[in-house]
This record gives structure tokens, sequence and C-alpha cells, in this order.
């Protein structure tokens, strides 16, 4: 069910639309069914096959007008005349049977059976990488959603502040107490941050369309039940939730590891299949026929029952490049195989590394934003007093905004890396929805609001 217009989408709720959504996971989905389906090729190699047939013939052959009557047991002692044998009359047969055939041995069949099955694992572990990896996206683009949202805000309360500077310095002009140039740097100031106003707010607009069209959406319009929060959340919030995220995991087994290594066991069964072609294959078969002269399944049946062996040790250079190229497949998948291994440990030790910096800046950003919102209340109030420029005033200004708009950053950084990291260790990112705690908001501190009164 969709919520209504203008409900707040929470990050849970946006995994729960990407997983049933999502382009990559309705494509990966369709590359599992995919490779299911071709499981049940092999069984035709393996499985009894039953076949009906029918049919009609009318013949003047010799052969066949002989063979016809005689299989209808119409037989008289006439038809063994030799002018009747050589020109016989147009005879008709309506031919019937039920054929029962059952595969012996085929090795091939039994080889590309287990290929077959060992790709669908693989592809199915394929699709598995595919979900988590879009988890990490949605991650990423509904929090970059909310990112953008708040550093539209944090930027229009600079807007306000650096027009009320302005305006402050335009009085204070009037009564002789500043230069025109305080006026006119303030102006300046105040034009800067409508513009950083004016791209963060289509900044929002973009980050919120990216969101729905990696939800699924057509990218056409803004659906209006994809609205995230207003703010991140707050830094002590993501401590709690990714807190056990810094320790030394032991990282588990990765959907991307076991589809390489399902795709060497598909290839490596693939190769035995293409050398197998050499060998016999051995298959048996029973029918019934019934031939008749006035309809179809009529007369007496005839049964039939045989075991064929059959051999090509060589037919054409078909077989020598099945197995060269299964050979190289095999050789290229345990490349891949060794590649995915290798690259799930470096990027543990990568998401490791990037979460603990991310961290750190996380710290530094949050005692920033207290530090800089005193230095500015500090520097307007000497302003107010004559003791400073303004330069000075709008610098402290720029410096609280900038570091509001850090301390946002690094609070994303965060919840970003932790997403990464857990998918690096082979962990679900949607844990991550313990982030939706909505009692759970950013200082106020984060959002620049002083204006000179």
């Amino acid at each position: 069910m969709r919520p209504p217009a203008g409900a707040q989408l929470t990050l849970a709720g946006a995994m729960s639309r990407a997983d049933r959504s999502a382009f990559g996971n309705r494509i990966a989905a369709g590359t599992a069914a995919e490779k299911k389906a071709q499981t049940l090729a092999p069984l035709k190699g393996i499985l009894p096959s039953l076949r009906v047939e029918a049919g009609y013939v009318r013949t003047t052959d010799p052969i066949g007008a002989f063979g016809s009557t005689l299989r209808q047991r119409t037989i008289t002692q006439a038809d063994f005349d030799p002018s009747h044998l050589n020109y016989p009359g147009a005879i008709g047969n309506y031919q019937g049977g039920i054929v029962l055939e059952q595969p012996l041995l085929n090795a091939d069949a039994w080889l590309g059976r287990r290929a077959a099955l060992r790709a669908s694992d693989a592809s199915r572990a394929s699709e598995d990488w595919t979900r988590l990896s879009i988890r990490v996206e949605v991650v990423r683009a509904y929090y970059g959603a909310v990112l953008a949202a708040e550093r539209a805000t944090m930027l229009r309360s600079a807007a306000r502040a650096a027009h009320a500077h302005q305006t402050q310095a335009e009085a204070m002009v009037r009564q002789g107490l500043v230069t025109k140039s305080d006026a006119l740097l303030a102006a300046v100031r105040a034009g800067e941050m409508d513009a950083q106003l004016a791209e963060a707010e289509g900044g929002a607009t973009t980050a919120r369309r990216q969101l729905a069209v990696l939800l699924g959406g057509d990218g056409s319009d803004l659906p209006a039940d994809v609205a995230a929060p207003a703010v991140l959340p707050s830094a002590d919030r993501i401590r709690a939730v990714i807190g056990a995220d810094t320790a030394s995991i032991i990282p588990q087994s990765r959907a991307d590891v076991d589809a390489a290594a399902r795709g060497l066991e598909a290839a490596r069964a693939d190769a035995r299949r293409a050398r197998s072609t050499y060998l016999p294959r051995i298959n048996s078969f029973a029918r019934y026929d019934w031939n008749s002269p006035d309809r179809v399944y009529g007369g007496d049946k005839n049964w039939t029952a045989g075991i064929m062996a059959s051999w090509s040790p060589f037919a054409g250079a078909s077989e020598i490049a099945d197995v060269r190229s299964s050979s190289a497949r095999e050789a290229e998948a345990r490349a891949q195989a060794e590649a995915a291994q290798a690259n799930a440990r470096l990027d543990a030790e990568q998401t490791r590394t990037t979460l603990a910096v991310a961290l750190t800046r996380l710290a530094i950003s949050e005692r920033a934003i207290t530090q800089s919102v005193e230095a500015h209340r500090i520097v307007a109030r000497k302003y107010d007093g004559g003791l400073a420029t303004v330069v000075e005033l709008l610098d402290a200004q720029t410096a609280e905004t900038q570091s509001a708009l850090s301390f946002a950053q690094a609070r994303y950084a965060v919840i970003v890396s932790a997403a990464e990291r857990r998918r690096a260790v082979g962990n679900d990112p949607a844990t991550l929805a313990a982030l939706d705690d909505s009692s759970a908001v950013a200082p106020s501190a984060s959002t620049p609001s002083h204006e000179p009164q």
C-alpha cells in the first residue's frame, strides 16, 4: 500500500520499495529466473519422454502400398499377383503411435545438468549481492536527499542572517557609525548566500528525484510520497546504531564471492560436459503402432522395443571448439573467483579505515560547530559595539555556516560508510533502518540561526 501524499518515507520503507521495484533488483531477479529455467533443459537427456503420433498417407508406391496393406493385416493371396505388386492401386493408411523413450547413459546430459544448477546458484547469489548493493545505494540516496534538504535549510537560515547583517550595516552607514564599504561588502555576501541557496534548493530537488528513480520511478516527476526527513539523525544516534561496526568484525560469507565460487563450479562442470561428448550414448525406446484404412488408432496394434547405442568419435570440429571454449571459460571463472576473494578482503580493510576516518571527522566537526557558533556570537556583539569590522562579522557567519554544512556532511559520511562497511563484511545494510527513530534529531547548532537583533 502506497503511503498518502506528503507522508514521510522511512529508510526501511525505501529499502522495502527498492527490493520490490528497483530496476537493478528486477533485472537481477529476471536473470536468476532465466538461469533457473535453464536447469530444466538438460533433463531431456535424463528423463523419459512420451510422444503421441498420428497421421495419414495415401500412396501408389509399390513398397509403400504393400507395406501399408501388410501393417493393416489385410493381405490376401491376390495381393501377391506380380501385376498388382508392380502397379498397385492407391491405398490410404491412418497411422497412430505412442512412443516412450528412456535415456540410459548420456554423460553430457548429467554433467550439463550439474553445470546448469551451479550456474543457477551463481545467478541467485548475484541477485542477493545486487539486492545488498542497491540497499547501500538506497542509504546513500535516501540520506543524500535528507542532507540536501538540511543543507538548503541551513543556507536559507544563513541567507536570512546575511540579509539581516546587510540591513544592519546599511542602518549603521546612515547613522555614520561605519563606512559605505561595510554595507557593500554585506550586500555582496548576501548575494553569495542567495546563490548558494538557489543551488542547494535545486540540489534538493535533484536528490529527491534520484531517490525516486532508484526506487523504481520513471524519473518524469517527483512522487508526493517520496518525502525524506528534514534533518539527518543526530551524531549520538548515529554512533549508537553503528557502534558495533567499529569493532574488529569477522567478515562473513559474501554473496558476490559465493556467486564467483558457484560460477567456477559451473564452468568446471561444463568443461567436463564438453569432454563427455566423446563418450558413447545409450538410449532405450518402446512404442505401440496402429495402422488402419478407416481411422486413427484403428486396427490391430504392434509393439516395438529396443536399445540403441551411438558413438561419434568425430563429428567435425564442433566438439573440439566446445572443449576448448569450455576450458577457457573455466580458466576465466577461476580468475574471477580468486579476484572476488581478493577484492572482498581489500573491501573489508578499506571500509574499516573509511569508517574510522569518518567517525574522526564527525567528532572534529561536532566540536567545530559549537566553536563557530560561539565565535559568531562574540564577533556580532563586538561589531554592534564598533569593535569589529564587517569583514570579521561576515567571516564569522561564513565560518558558522560552513561548520554546520561540514557537520551535516560528516554525519552523512558516517552513515554511508557504515552501510558500505556492513556490505563489505557480509552483513545486511538494512539494519541501518534503526536510524529511522524519529526522536533522534540533529542538535540545533547544526542550523546557523544567529541574526542581529
